[in-house]
């Protein structure tokens, strides 16, 4: 990746597509039931234990989605987002984060914006033609298959946080 990945403060994440395939089972309701990687889990819990701010921005609404990243240490979860931008530009403001220092890993054209507002717009080696095409980092693994750990493991260690004693054996 070639970007300074020491200033990087914050990540943002898409869901569908990106930590869950873009391939999902449906529900008998209905509803999607989405698919989450286990090994970008532990790189969430880890990155959220070592202060790297994380935020989701997601169209869908899910119980399943807010609770599985709570769990790994994420509060600031929004779902129903019609319009991520605006979203994105708040959590940026509140956080006090500058463009620079953000990444944001979408894989679709809802995405584009905020792929368009950060510093290092990521992508799912599967993303869409567009989200290919405004990414500067394409990780080599498919969105639910790796890449956000791909994209989480390569922060952390430019943190020196990757394997760090205390954090990195437990969760």
């Amino acid at each position: 990746m070639n970007y300074d990945l020491s200033i990087i403060k914050g990540i943002v994440f898409d869901v569908d597509g990106v930590l869950s395939p873009s391939t999902i089972p449906l529900g008998e309701n209905g509803m999607p039931m989405r698919m989450v990687n286990i090994k970008d889990g532990y790189a969430l819990q880890l990155a959220a234990k070592s202060g790297l701010r994380l935020a989701i921005i997601t169209g869908g609404r899910s119980d399943a989605v807010q609770k599985r990243f709570e769990a790994l240490g994420i509060t600031d979860i929004y779902q129903g987002a019609a319009h991520k931008l605006p979203i994105l530009q708040e959590w940026m403001e509140k956080e006090g984060l500058l463009p620079q220092e953000v990444i944001y890993m979408g894989d679709d054209i809802p995405d584009l914006k905020c792929m368009r507002h950060v510093g290092l717009p990521c992508a799912p080696h599967d993303a869409a033609a567009e989200a290919r095409e405004t990414a500067l980092y394409i990780s080599r693994f498919d969105g639910g298959y790796g890449a956000v750990r791909d994209v989480v493991e390569q922060v952390l260690k430019a943190h020196g946080h990757w394997m760090a004693p205390g954090k990195a054996f437990g969760w």
